[in-house]
């Protein structure tokens, strides 16, 4: 008897846009944002620069819910006990194998598009400063795929709030400003520095909502080394943070208008944010505040952006 070798069923388009999570696309975009107006604001865009980034920061994106999807689904994080969104690995909807294709696809997209970026930005004014942020660039796609993946992923050591403040924070509101400007100041690093919070925000929404299956399988996140409750208190901390680090930006600027202060629109739905995930307790419950977060961090950028560009 011989057994015919069965390939694996293609997944559907519609099932890789799911495994992209698009919903998580504004937070990638809100960093990028915030470079690009601070650019703006000192009459030094350039657009094909900014065009760049944003495909190269959604190609890491992508890339890195693909190697979540992956890493979690292989290292028990996703599994029957967790009650957040499936996931597509652990719903069998993609197989280990595609998905690990398309981690490597990603991985050279963000490569490419990494290197068109600097390019396009630096062109050849100086190899060194090419050589320093391409291997930024490495450490975000090793960031992306290191978060659950490999021997002792650093997500399960409790490392990920560290590594969105700093690449979703410093590197990409910093890198897309320099990559236009060629500058850099060091007031810079508090509009940074509030995305960077923001960012670890909504990663701390995720790891609340998963705490009792992560905990299952030993992945040690921030909330789960802080438990619910201090994990809550953790949530306001880092939303107080980052709306300190904007009003010290704002009110330091020297013969600055009101405009800039048009961010404080965007304070009520970090309150809401705040509050609901210190009421909601269930999984299903807390999941509709992770979009919310990234939307309300959008939101703050649009318009601290459009203030300081009216500011000048």
């Amino acid at each position: 008897m011989v057994l015919e070798k069965t390939t694996p069923k293609r997944p559907a388009a519609g099932t890789w846009i799911s495994a992209f999570r698009l919903r998580t696309l504004p937070l990638a975009l809100s960093c990028i944002g915030m470079g690009g107006f601070l650019a703006a604001a000192d009459h030094l865009s350039r657009w094909p620069v900014l065009v760049v980034c944003v495909v190269t920061t959604l190609f890491l994106q992508i890339l890195s819910n693909l190697a979540n999807d992956y890493g979690d689904s292989k290292h028990g994080a996703d599994s029957q006990h967790r009650e957040g969104p499936k996931r597509a690995v652990q719903a069998g909807q993609i197989t280990p194998g595609q998905m690990k294709t398309a981690i490597v696809v990603f991985s050279l997209l963000s490569l490419l598009s990494g290197v068109a970026l600097l390019w396009v930005a630096l062109g050849t004014s100086g190899i060194y400063l090419f050589m320093f942020f391409l291997a930024l660039g490495l450490g975000a796609i090793w960031a992306a795929i290191g978060y659950t993946n490999g021997g002792k992923p650093y997500g399960y050591a409790g490392l990920g709030d560290i590594s969105v403040f700093f690449f979703f924070g410093w590197v990409g509101v910093l890198g897309t400003y320099f990559l236009q400007t060629e500058r850099l100041f060091l007031e810079l690093l508090l509009p940074a520095s509030s995305l960077g919070f923001f960012s670890a925000a909504v990663l701390n929404v995720n790891n609340i909502r998963d705490l009792k299956s992560d905990e299952l399988a030993g992945k040690r996140s921030v909330p789960v080394r802080l438990g619910a409750l201090r994990a809550r208190a953790y949530h306001w901390v880092l939303l107080l943070s980052g709306i300190a680090c904007t009003i010290i930006f704002v009110g330091v600027r020297e013969n600055a208008t009101l405009w800039p202060w048009l961010f404080v629109g965007a304070l009520p739905m970090f309150y809401y944010n705040g509050r609901e995930v210190k009421r909601r307790q269930t999984p299903a419950e807390l999941d509709p505040l992770l979009k919310q977060m990234a939307l309300s961090t959008l939101l703050f950028v649009v318009l601290l952006g459009i203030g300081l560009m009216l500011d000048r």
